[in-house]
This record gives structure tokens, C-alpha cells and sequence, in this order.
């Protein structure tokens, strides 16, 4: 019981992560991602013969599948096999963290942030809302989200996915140390 209640080393996930590739293309060279999992529930649930949602969602029903299996996964690990100690994080970001004002690291994600009641506030507003609509729009606009583009795109040598995640990591680059603290100072 204790393997499932601590947490796994990198190189056991990074493992596991990268056998989905061959996985897929042993199953039939499907393409792997989870924003995609959005677009075959709106397919399945809304009859409309607009284009974009017009075609066979049965044919990835296994995307649907795993994506349950990843909030199925996340609600037994959080509640059944809880790991009591905090999030580890290295001295130099605790100072980091500290000179933008976030202070409680007990949780998985910062508590001055990301909770109910920031919701309301302009720095809660602009980090949950607007970042959220950000990520959606930026994951339509690429064609796919982080996990789709850089664990299966790039093991396919897709050159659009080399696009999007040399986008990724510096759009995270520039929202990490410019776009952040204005954010935090508001």
C-alpha cells in the first residue's frame, strides 16, 4: 500500500508516458491527447451537422475512455491513497513564491489563488478566468494541447507539433517571469 500513498519517481512516470506512443501505434496509430476528449463529448451529445463535429466520434471512444480514467485515477489517488506530506519544492521557488505573495504551499496549488473566493477578486478573475479561456483558446488555435502535440507529435516528427510546443514552453517562459508578477502586484 505505501507505493500508491508517495509519490513515484520521475523516471518510473517518464517510463510510462513514453510507452503510450508505441502503444498507440501498435493499436492502430492513434493520435494522443486529451483536448480532443472535449470535442468527441460535444460530437456525442450535440446533434448539429456543423463541420467540426460532424464525423465519427465512436472511432476515438477510447480518448474518452482514458480521459475518464484520468479523473476516475486523480479522485481515488486524492481520496483513497492520500499522500499526507506537502508538495516538495526547492528553497529558491519558496522565495520566489514569497516575493509574489503566495505563502500557503500545504496544497497542490497555491490556496491564495485558486479557490472560491479569489474567484471574485481581480487577480483570482484574471488568473482563473481569463487564463482558463487563454488555455481553451490556445489549445483550439494549435490544434491541441501540450500532451498531444509534444508526447505524440513530436515521437511522430510532426513539424506543426514542434511549432506548437517550442510555443508552449515560451509563452510559459514569458507568463512565468513577466506576466505573473504584474498579475500578482494587482
Amino acid at each position: 500500500m505505501e507505493i500508491l500513498t508517495q509519490p513515484w519517481p520521475w523516471y518510473v512516470s517518464g517510463v510510462l508516458i513514453g510507452l503510450m506512443v508505441p502503444t498507440l501505434l501498435i493499436l492502430g496509430n492513434k493520435a494522443f491527447g486529451i483536448s480532443s476528449s472535449l470535442r468527441h463529448i460535444c460530437a456525442a451529445c450535440i446533434p448539429t451537422k456543423a463541420k467540426f463535429f460532424d464525423y465519427n466520434w465512436k472511432e476515438e471512444s477510447w480518448n474518452l475512455i482514458f480521459a475518464f480514467g484520468i479523473i476516475l485515477g486523480g479522485c481515488v489517488a486524492g481520496c483513497i491513497f492520500q499522500n499526507p506530506n506537502p508538495v516538495q519544492i526547492s528553497e529558491s521557488t519558496i522565495i520566489d513564491l514569497n516575493a509574489l505573495g503566495i505563502k500557503n504551499y500545504s496544497g497542490l496549488a497555491p490556496t491564495e489563488l485558486f479557490n472560491f473566493y479569489s474567484l471574485f477578486t481581480l487577480k483570482g478573475f484574471i488568473v482563473m478566468v481569463v487564463g482558463g479561456f487563454f488555455v481553451g483558446f490556445g489549445t483550439r488555435y494549435a490544434g491541441g494541447c501540450t500532451s498531444g502535440h509534444t508526447i505524440s507529435g513530436l515521437s511522430n516528427l510532426q513539424f506543426p507539433s514542434l511549432i506548437a510546443s517550442v510555443c508552449f514552453f515560451a509563452g510559459g517562459l514569458i507568463m512565468t517571469w513577466f506576466i505573473l508578477p504584474i498579475i500578482m502586484n494587482l
